[in-house]
């Protein structure tokens, strides 16, 4: 929005957005976390009860924090516009949830995120081409539309599950997160990325790492499913706008893995009474606490160093096929 009002205004006027986006984040938090809904603890997570009374459901300051900055210093447009109302819409059902007294099913979150994740395949299919580019090989493919949103579905609907299960460790999933989106930003530098989606990226990040100040353990407050859920569907977004979406795979694999699992473990034993993974907890982040004894700090630490080699593989395989 200031774009039109300021003629000019160029790089200067991002930077300043960027510190707005950070600042103003921290200063609602530090404003308004006392009116949060309160935690009232896990029974199966490990130490999930010494998160009872903290507040939680923080994600609906920094994601209406993040859309706010988004709307006054990014060029938007009809396309971005779309994107930023779905992750508004995924917060505010994940903060419905956070505030309810009776949790809300799996069934019927998980058929929300079904048709929020249609809502982008569509309007991804509208403004963008449904050709993959195989990135770290260098190959193009055009796929008929209706197999290209299908696949945008199932991205989009298993990237804002597995963010959520993730989130159980003070500062773990906002990590892994922000991780995986300056992943995304350094490919969609090499691949040429619309500016303006590029910088959408920063603007939330530097969000996240204003809840993140706060979160940091030992936390004094959490983002809930208002947060996870939002970021979840953010890189989903993300890793689509670079024209390489299964890149997902590898700029995303901690997550993907940590919460993946279980997801994985649950349907096939609900749906096809397949026990599988019987020595081993899900999320792995209870696995690696519980059964090899690590600290949540060596855990977020540990889980992050994995991400980062990982991604730094990544983009150099992306590197070496530009040039090749």
């Amino acid at each position: 929005m200031i774009h039109y009002l300021i003629d000019g205004s160029g790089p200067l006027l991002a930077f300043v957005g960027i510190l707005f986006a950070f600042g103003f984040t921290c200063l609602m938090t530090t404003k308004f976390a006392g009116r949060l809904p309160r935690d009232m603890g896990r029974d199966f997570a490990v130490d999930g009860k010494l998160s009872a009374g903290k507040p939680r459901g923080a994600g609906l300051i920094f994601i209406l924090v993040f859309a706010v900055s988004a709307l006054l210093f990014s060029d938007m447009n009809l396309e971005l516009f779309i994107y930023l109302a779905m992750v508004v819409v995924e917060m505010l059902t994940g903060y419905l949830d956070d505030a309810s007294d009776k949790p809300w099913g799996e069934y019927k979150k998980g058929f929300l995120d079904f048709l929020v994740a249609v809502i982008i395949a569509v309007t991804f299919l509208k403004f963008n081409s449904s050709s993959i580019e195989l990135a770290t090989i260098g190959i193009t493919v055009t796929l008929p539309p209706v197999v290209f949103g299908i696949l945008a579905v199932i991205l989009v609907w298993v990237s804002i599950n597995v963010t959520n299960c993730s989130d159980g460790v003070d500062g773990l999933s906002g990590t892994l997160t922000i991780v995986s989106l300056m992943s995304i930003y350094v490919i969609g530098q090499i691949k040429k990325m619309d500016p303006e989606y590029s910088y959408i990226i920063l603007l939330f990040v530097v969000c996240i790492l204003g809840y993140l100040w706060y979160n940091a353990s030992p936390s004094i407050l959490m983002m809930g499913d208002a947060g996870s859920r939002a970021m979840g569907i953010f890189i989903a977004i993300a890793a689509m706008k670079t024209g390489s979406p299964f890149l997902y795979l590898l700029i995303a694999g901690v997550l993907l893995l940590d919460g993946g699992l279980g997801l994985a473990k649950v349907f096939l034993l609900r749906f096809f009474k397949i026990h599988i993974l019987k020595n081993t907890r899900t999320p792995l982040h209870d696995h690696v606490r519980k059964v090899l004894g690590w600290s949540n700090t060596q855990t977020v630490f540990r889980f992050t160093i994995i991400q980062i080699v990982i991604s730094v593989a990544t983009v150099y395989l992306l590197m070496m096929s530009v040039i090749r």
